[in-house]
């Protein structure tokens, strides 16, 4: 992917003197009591402002919190408790600036922080008016915000038309890279894993991976439709039989090209779904009538954890039952440290996958854990996300 990377810039010495505006993902979580509860976002931030600030840029750096409305500030939309932590991070002050698209004023080797982007009207809509006026803030324009890449917004799409220079930082270019190596030029076997309660939710995805890898791995609720039709009982387990049809085609779409839906011979169930439940290994045709299926089996795990160690690269989607639940955990934990052991390049993305690898400690073990989420999963899908494609215009 042809696009212009913020890090050569300054290598180059461009930025030096220059206004640099860079789009951030600092959309943390707060708890209760209004204090930051996890701060993953703002730290992944800190290298393309430091990049900045050590190139002799003025920066600017902006990001949306929450859903605020446009046009209607309000107090909770504010990015202050983001400008302290990342003033604490960065060991230096962190302006917080409001009503900015007018003008900012800040000097080469000051930050500062512009307020909640997504309260300017227009920023949603991608005003063409919106995005001229934040263009003529800058003289470069940094992506960094691989969350957002999926949608045409003021400060991820439109003001990359109109900047002078519209270019990746650090982290967008190290997601850039991390899926090309994934799904443009993989190394095979190329195994998917897509995992989750529902997949009506992930149909697209598993059609568009059904095309190109070697192995589709199925789980959760998802595992339980492919069961189905596959003909077997999962009892009164969460699946959508309605999309039976469905799951059958990307099966036969799968072994057309010589290639699998590993469907699960073994499975742990359990008569209610409760953290206390009692959990049996049944095999896959032994089901009952009444039986919850809350994880894959020893053995059907066993299986895929062989596969997963002979992969060329892994993407992994979803954990493979309730791992919340110590008794239904095995599946993923096995799959988890299957992939961890693999010499295959691994990535991995999606909030339930992040806190499996949290829980198993398997962190520096994965090739690239991706912070996109829903930008994540539209990138699985095949599709060209509105950030990528306008930062491939500019620089061709």
């Amino acid at each position: 992917m042809q696009i212009i990377r913020f890090a050569d810039l300054c290598a180059q010495g461009q930025a030096r003197g220059k206004r640099v505006f860079i789009r951030a993902d600092l959309n943390v979580p707060f708890d209760d009591h209004g204090h930051i509860s996890e701060d993953t976002r703002i730290r992944a931030s800190v290298p393309a402002i430091q990049m900045a600030l050590d190139a002799g840029a003025a920066v600017m750096v902006t990001s949306h919190l929450g859903r605020p409305t446009e046009g209607a500030f309000k107090p909770e939309d504010s990015l202050a408790p983001v400008a302290k932590r990342l003033a604490e991070l960065l060991g230096r002050q962190v302006p917080l600036v409001a009503h900015w698209v007018g003008g900012v004023s800040v000097a080469p080797g000051q930050v500062v922080m512009l307020e909640n982007c997504r309260v300017n009207l227009g920023e949603k809509k991608n005003s063409e008016s919106l995005a001229k006026q934040m263009a003529a803030l800058c003289d470069i324009y940094v992506n960094d915000a691989f969350g957002t890449a999926h949608r045409a917004e003021g400060t991820t799409h439109g003001i990359a038309q109109f900047a002078a220079i519209a270019c990746a930082g650090p982290l967008l270019s190290a997601e850039i890279d991390a899926i090309t190596q994934a799904l443009a030029a993989p190394k095979r076997p190329l195994a998917a894993i897509v995992a989750g309660s529902k997949v009506s939710t992930k149909l697209t995805i598993l059609q568009a991976l059904s095309r190109n890898v070697d192995q589709l791995i199925v789980g959760g609720g998802i595992a339980n439709t492919f069961m189905l039709a596959a003909g077997l009982n999962i009892g009164k387990s969460l699946a959508e039989p309605d999309l039976i049809g469905e799951a059958k085609a990307v099966i036969e779409a799968m072994k057309a090209r010589g290639a699998e839906v590993p469907i699960p011979t073994d499975v742990v169930c359990a008569k209610t779904f409760s953290s206390d439940a009692v959990a049996t290994v049944k095999k896959a045709t032994e089901v009952a009538d009444d039986d919850l299926i809350l994880d894959i089996g020893p053995d059907t795990a066993a299986r895929l954890a062989t596969q997963l160690k002979a992969a060329g690269t892994i993407v992994w989607n979803g954990p493979m039952g309730v791992f919340e639940f110590d008794a239904f955990e095995n599946g993923t934990k096995v799959v988890a440290h299957a992939i961890a052991d693999s010499s295959a390049f691994s990535i991995a993305g999606g909030g339930d996958t992040l806190a499996a690898i949290a829980k198993y400690g398997i962190e520096s073990k994965i090739g690239y854990i991706s912070t996109g989420g829903g930008a994540f999963l539209e990138v699985l899908e095949g599709k060209t996300l509105p950030a990528f494609e306008i930062l491939m215009k500019r620089a061709a």
